[in-house]
């Protein structure tokens, strides 16, 4: 296995210029934009709602099997306001669902959820972008995080914005590290499914 590149303005930059180039996620994340941000801004009615947790459940294959009780849970957390002030906080909240018999963690669709509405104020976590920020860590000692600390948003968005500061690549945002790690991660820490 080569080595995993660092973040820098070169590796950075490459994995950029890679996105732009893969069609289907590009297509999907234009197609997520024009239903968030077009059709469905607000989360103010059931139809909108529901809607944008379908998208996401179906393009990021987020393994939600009741999106109307998901719906329903994020209706009912009046989010529009707390998301326009990038409230950290509501990623978690809208996360746990109860979904009769128990209560669900959906950490990683939260923070899609978010994204979705403000990329540059809520990168997306997901088992990759976890991977990475770990691996990091470990080789670098970048942050003194705890890998439970990565479930908990406001900790999370830190130990990116740790991660930004020492490896000076200040100068992207939050949305731009969260792909440049998505993408690394995937290549170079791949999920081994069984």
């Amino acid at each position: 296995m080569s080595t995993i590149p660092k973040p820098s303005v070169e590796s950075i930059s490459k994995y950029l210029n890679e996105w732009s180039t893969l069609e289907k996620y590009t297509l999907q994340e234009s197609s997520l934009g024009k239903l968030f941000h077009v059709h469905c801004p607000n989360n103010r009615d059931i139809e909108s709602v529901l809607l944008k947790v379908s998208a996401l459940n179906d393009f990021y294959s987020t393994n939600i099997f009741d999106t109307y009780t998901v719906a329903k849970h994020i209706l009912n957390l009046d989010i529009d306001s707390r998301l326009k002030s990038g409230d950290q906080k509501l990623v978690n909240e809208i996360a746990l669902v109860n979904t009769g018999s128990k209560k669900r963690n959906f950490y990683s669709f939260a923070s899609k959820y978010c994204s979705h509405h403000y990329p540059e104020e809520f990168p997306i976590y997901d088992s990759y972008v976890d991977k990475m920020l770990r691996y990091y860590r470990k080789v670098d000692k970048f942050n003194k995080f705890n890998n439970d600390d990565l479930k908990l948003y406001p900790k999370f968005i830190s130990v990116i914005e740790a991660l930004k500061e020492f490896y000076n690549v200040n100068s992207y945002s939050l949305r731009q590290l969260d792909i440049f790690l998505w993408l690394a991660g995937k290549e170079y820490l791949p999920n081994s499914y069984k």
